[in-house]
Parts: structure tokens; C-alpha cells; sequence
């Protein structure tokens, strides 16, 4: 079982930036994806951003231009680097891993390991 901690959330006025962090432990498949998703109160949970074991990255049309993922592979740690925040970014914000089936799905649903969450919130 893959076990995620995520850190770096915080209170932030709009245009701000913040960085989050993920640090993950346990895979035991070296090929994987990794992802950033959000679930603000009332809402779905949602995808923002993936990246495969290689690499290759994938973001939602709302926050492109705006995010940037990256990954450490040793050790296993996750960022999610957030510019130009709006007021619309404030959600919770969840860590999570899965399987790489030739690609990375935005599908909250594809993934199978999830951290606690850390609380984003833009002010305007």
C-alpha cells in the first residue's frame, strides 16, 4: 500500500503562489502515475495535474499556463508549484498514485492511493 503525506497548503491572496509537496513511500511498481486533485466544499473532487514515472505531464484547461507539476524519484516526492492563484483554486487539496496504463488518466477514479489533504484558500 502506498502511503502519502502532503504538506505546503496555506491561506493566500489572489495572484499569490504557492507550493505543495507530497512525499509517497511504499510503491512497489516503479512504472506509476502521480497526481494533484482538489475537491472544493459541494463540489466533485477533480484532477489539476498528473505525471507518469517518466515524466510526461498532463493538467486540467483551468489550470494550464498556472501549475506545474514535478517528481523526485529518489525519494518518491511530489510538487505541485501554483502561480497566478484565483480565488476559484480554493479547495482541498489530495495527493494520489496509481497505475500507469500506458498513460495517466485526470480521473480521480483511476487512482488508488490517497493522502489526507492540505487546505488551499485564495483571498481576494
Amino acid at each position: 500500500q502506498v502511503q502519502l503525506v502532503e504538506s505546503g497548503g496555506g491561506s493566500v491572496q489572489a495572484g499569490g503562489s504557492l507550493r505543495l509537496s507530497c512525499v509517497a513511500s511504499g510503491f512497489t511498481n516503479s512504472r506509476n502515475c502521480m497526481g494533484w486533485f482538489r475537491q472544493a466544499p459541494g463540489k466533485e473532487r477533480e484532477g489539476v495535474a498528473t505525471i507518469a514515472y517518466y515524466g510526461g505531464t498532463g493538467y486540467a484547461d483551468s489550470v494550464k499556463g498556472r501549475f506545474t507539476i514535478s517528481r523526485d524519484n529518489a525519494p518518491n516526492t511530489l510538487y505541485l508549484q501554483m502561480d497566478s492563484l484565483k480565488s476559484e483554486d480554493t479547495a482541498m487539496y489530495y495527493c494520489a498514485a496509481g497505475y500507469w496504463m500506458g498513460y495517466c488518466s485526470i480521473d480521480p477514479k483511476k487512482y488508488n492511493s490517497w493522502g489526507q489533504g492540505t487546505q488551499v484558500t485564495v483571498s481576494t
